[in-house]
């Protein structure tokens, strides 16, 4: 998998969680949707491997929160190793880690891959009301909303009003 793909894999897990219709939906959150999510981005949807990939979207996101130091991420690479691989003339490196444990594993390792290459870019989104992440790959680094058509309209629109109520009163 490319980096790129890994972190809009990344991404996903995160926004796993939105808020729709006021309320949060979880696509994690019946057995049935957490097999389909595991499924659909490499995992084999154990049960196993869903009720760890919940466990390491709600620590990823607590940290990405700034709520939670990153050290308790800790506890997913426990028994994880790498091995050096020569094959057809290269080194690759293979992930060694029970099955169940792969897909999670693999995400722990990609927030921090990008938190190495680009500190900052992952982030929560900047409307309050929104449970959305976002990795900003702007050069100036200066998204501030998961997206420009949703949040980032509600938010200008509330502060376009706000002001306007402010210059009437």
């Amino acid at each position: 998998m490319t980096d790129r793909a890994a972190e809009d894999v990344l991404l996903e897990l995160l926004n796993t969680t939105p808020v729709v219709q006021g309320s949060v939906s979880d696509a994690l959150g019946t057995p049935g949707r957490g097999r389909a999510w595991a499924r659909g981005h490499g995992g084999g949807g154990s049960d196993a491997e869903v009720a760890l990939l919940v466990a390491v979207r709600d620590a990823l996101q607590e940290v990405v929160r700034g709520r939670r130091d990153p050290a308790c991420l800790g506890e997913f690479l426990q028994g994880v190793s790498r091995v050096p691989v020569i094959e057809g003339g290269g080194l690759r490196w293979v992930l060694e880690v029970p099955e169940a444990h792969r897909l999670a594993v693999e995400l722990v390792l990609t927030w921090a891959h990008v938190e190495e290459t680009r500190p900052g870019r992952l982030k929560p989104c900047g409307n309050p009301e929104c449970r959305r992440f976002l990795l900003d790959r702007s050069k100036p680094n200066s998204a501030r909303w998961c997206s420009m058509a949703e949040c980032g309209n509600r938010m200008k629109a509330r502060r376009h009003y706000q002001r306007v109520k402010g210059a009437q009163a």
